[in-house]
């Protein structure tokens, strides 16, 4: 399945923004000259994304976050400088799309600063028509997969978690992507009861 990616005529001359609500938030990869906290309307942050590369493998897959229809999602838009755009689209779609489950397209997201612009920001959305979109899963769902994934770019549980961290280093919560983290603290093996202690 081929990438779905913007023409080069969409992209306009001048800065480029990216917007960021997962691991891009605390992983950017990429030079930037402002990181702003930031709003998209329409789409919602979710872990329905089953990862066959970074985070998991098709014989076990983990779980990564995607965008998808409804509701509203908090994040951090990055601004790169125009001569460094090409390179950073270019990382960016060797990052997320390895396996073509993300549609690269334009959005208008609101800078939460003292302007309150809305500026137009290069977002990576769930390909709802992929094989590894997961759709809405239960807790119960999540959880399994994330603990069992581990792929190219580490531990599905780290990757979760970092992302809660990041989220609450903005003063904010995503109560979906909260109660997990709670459920995975509770499976650590640190947090775990002895065998052989009383019950």
């Amino acid at each position: 399945m081929s990438a779905i990616t913007l023409n080069d005529t969409e992209f306009s001359t001048g800065d480029l923004w990216v917007f960021g609500y997962g691991s891009l938030m605390w992983r950017p990869g990429f030079d930037f000259i402002e990181r702003v906290p930031a709003r998209l309307i329409g789409e919602h942050r979710a872990l329905c994304v089953y990862s066959f590369v970074h985070r998991g493998t098709p014989e076990k897959p983990g779980l990564v976050l995607g965008l998808d229809r409804g509701g509203a999602c908090r994040g951090i838009a990055f601004r790169v400088a125009e001569k460094h755009s090409a390179a950073t689209i270019a990382y960016l779609r060797e990052r997320e799309q390895v396996t073509s489950v993300y549609r690269e397209v334009k959005r208008s997201v609101w800078l939460e600063n003292e302007a309150r612009e809305r500026v137009s920001a290069l977002v990576y959305v769930v390909d709802r028509g992929h094989t590894q979109y997961a759709g809405r899963l239960s807790l119960a769902e999540q959880l399994r997969h994330v603990l069992q994934g581990h792929g190219q770019s580490g531990v599905n549980r780290d990757y979760v978690l970092a992302t809660v961290k990041a989220i609450e280093a903005e003063g904010f919560r995503d109560s979906q992507l909260h109660q997990l983290a709670a459920m995975l603290h509770s499976q650590h093996p640190l947090a775990l009861p002895a065998e052989n202690s009383d019950r």
